[in-house]
């Protein structure tokens, strides 16, 4: 019987937080899903190219120097990519579900198995979150004008929460 491995590194959160939108997609970066599996970056990768069949531009694509930059700029934990001759793999869900056919260890597996969990709990909070919005919208048509006030607020709460404005600092003349 094998042996259990311990997820505990792998908690949603954890997931959650290294899942990005590159070209419209959801993906993972090499090194973050390197850093799951417990295997340095260039070993997964030499897996990668050893079954590069398996990985067609629709599962895996390495980024532009401008969505490095970006992923630098945004994230600390990428700061060794800034001046790295090597691009980053972006690897989507179909992606990181193929790498369970490449590399072979139980933490591997494990891992993956609560990647794709995760993907699919996201996917279900996005069409939870858009199916809720339709319904507001549907309610907003269907009663009078003394609830668009409540309308109003419901669509504030679940659009993007926009800059907060920043009062300027120091003395001012009126």
């Amino acid at each position: 019987m094998p042996k259990q491995v311990q997820m505990d590194a792998v908690s949603y959160e954890a997931v959650r937080g290294m899942i990005f939108v590159i070209r419209g997609q959801s993906v993972m970066i090499d090194r973050d899903l390197a850093h799951l599996y417990e295997v340095p970056t260039k070993r997964l990768n030499e897996q990668v190219k050893r079954n590069i069949k398996r990985f067609p531009k629709d599962f895996m694509f390495p980024l532009s120097m401008h969505e490095t930059s970006e992923l630098v700029a945004n994230c600390d934990r990428f700061k060794r990519l800034k001046h790295s001759s090597s691009r980053p793999y972006a690897f989507t869900e179909q992606g990181v579900a193929m790498l369970s056919s490449v590399l072979k260890s139980d933490r591997a597996i494990q891992v993956n198995i609560a990647i794709m969990r995760i993907f699919t709990k996201l996917r279900q909070m996005l069409a939870d979150h858009a199916e809720f919005k339709d319904k507001i919208e549907e309610m907003e048509k269907k009663y009078d004008h003394q609830f668009q006030v409540v309308f109003r607020a419901l669509k504030d709460l679940l659009d993007e929460p926009s800059a907060p404005k920043i009062k300027p600092i120091g003395f001012h003349v009126k």
